[in-house]
């Protein structure tokens, strides 16, 4: 079987990057009998508190690509894990992140999170993946060329703590959206001090779990966290660390489809208003 593994192809006519990675049709799909990241499964035959290691099935070659663990227990969330729990994942993103940056073919590292099978999620263990690239992709460089910086704006304002901000951005093509950011410039999470690093923990356990008190606990998301490239070009200086979460549902199990008219155009239609989305999740934490 051919699988066209290589360096990525790029649509002609819109400039789309496409990495074609035939073997990943191979990958195990939402195993029931046995899970390969629960304490002697496959991939963690030790106990463990956080773990990563290499995928096997990876989207990028040269070991790029790994997967991050974040509890030995099959059946815990993020949110779950609480401020102790995030601050081990972040430490842990932290230095996977200064690793890989290191590496002479890896221009960007990417963290994120597909949680839920409505987006995909292929294992239900609370775990996250990396991926290194060896150019930076062109949603990460327009961001940074266009000096993305935290919401000043009330109206979107969810919460703010300790010099983080949490809030809806102003136009998102996602239903559901947040973005947390510490209020002063860092540009990766390698660079957060121990302070910063419990300041930012606190902040996406809080937003996780407004998003769960406002939905459902099974509500799902994709997560990731948009970091300073590591290439020392000067266009990437103003990078601004932040940590994008987004969800499909446009309410409570009802997931809101992309349409023909939006793929095409790549112009999208939100049914949630950013400023009653942002009003709502700052009221949530007060209701409880």
């Amino acid at each position: 079987m051919t699988t066209y593994s290589g360096a990525p192809r790029v649509d002609p006519s819109t400039g789309t990057v496409v990495h074609v990675v035939g073997a990943r049709q191979n990958r195990p799909n939402l195993p029931t009998d046995v899970c390969p990241f629960c304490v002697g499964g496959l991939e963690a035959p030790e106990p463990y508190s956080v773990k990563w290691f290499p995928n096997r099935w990876p989207a990028m070659p040269n070991e790029r690509c790994e997967v991050v663990l974040y509890s030995p227990d099959h059946q815990q969330t993020f949110a779950g894990l609480g401020v102790r729990g995030a601050r081990e994942v972040l430490d842990l993103w932290a230095s996977r992140t200064a690793a890989l940056g290191q590496r002479d073919d890896v221009e960007h590292v990417l963290i994120f999170e597909n949680r839920g099978r409505d987006v995909g999620a292929t294992i239900d263990h609370p775990h996250g993946q990396i991926y290194a690239f060896d150019h930076v992709p062109a949603r990460t460089a327009a961001r940074v060329a266009n000096n993305w910086a935290p919401q000043t704006a009330s109206a979107l304002l969810v919460a703010e703590n300790d010099g983080w901000t949490t809030s809806v951005p102003l136009a998102s093509a996602y239903p559901v959206a947040l973005e947390i950011a510490p209020q002063i410039k860092v540009g990766t999470l390698s660079e957060l001090d121990d302070k910063q690093r419990d300041a930012c923990a606190a902040a996406l356990i809080d937003a996780l779990t407004r998003m769960q008190r406002l939905f459902s606990p099974t509500i799902p998301y994709m997560l990731w966290v948009n970091q300073r490239p590591t290439t020392n070009r000067p266009e990437h200086e103003n990078a601004w660390l932040n940590i994008e979460i987004v969800s499909p549902w446009r309410a409570n199990n009802v997931l809101r489809y992309i349409a023909a008219a939006e793929v095409s155009t790549n112009e999208y239609f939100n049914p949630l208003i950013p400023e009653e989305l942002a009003r709502s999740l700052r009221d949530v934490r007060a209701s409880q």
